[in-house]
């Protein structure tokens, strides 16, 4: 079992910056494959970025490309989420999961571990 903590959310202006992290505990962090997503009110959870299964590549969504960039750091077990270029669009509850299947990265019915999320709030 794996146990997720995000944190570093928080009220920030438009085209501010904000970093989330993401600890993981349970499991060789080496090992675990993670992913952001992201949930407004009345929304679905809704795919952010996630590494490839190998760890190779980075994929981002279309809404997020260019300004987020994820990361990680295996020696603190911990996963990054930069966030640049904020626009209040990008509000929301912000997720890191465990993905469980090395096929598919972008929906949330791939990943079996959640944390408990952060909320970021961009204001205008």
């Amino acid at each position: 079992q794996v146990q997720l903590v995000e944190s570093g959310g928080g009220l920030v202006q438009a085209g501010g910056s904000v970093r989330l992290s993401c600890v993981a505990s349970g499991r060789t962090f080496s090992t675990i494959r993670l992913g952001w997503f992201r949930q407004a009110p009345g929304k679905e959870r809704e795919f952010v970025a996630a590494t490839a299964w190998n760890g190779g590549r980075t994929y981002y969504s279309d809404s997020v490309k260019g300004r987020f960039t994820m990361s990680r750091d295996n020696t603190k077990n911990t996963a990054y989420l930069q966030m640049n270029s904020l626009k209040p669009e990008d509000t929301a509850v912000y997720y890191c999961g465990t993905r469980k299947t090395p096929e598919k990265y972008d929906s949330a019915d791939l990943y079996d571990y959640w944390g408990q999320g952060t909320q970021v709030t961009v204001h205008s």
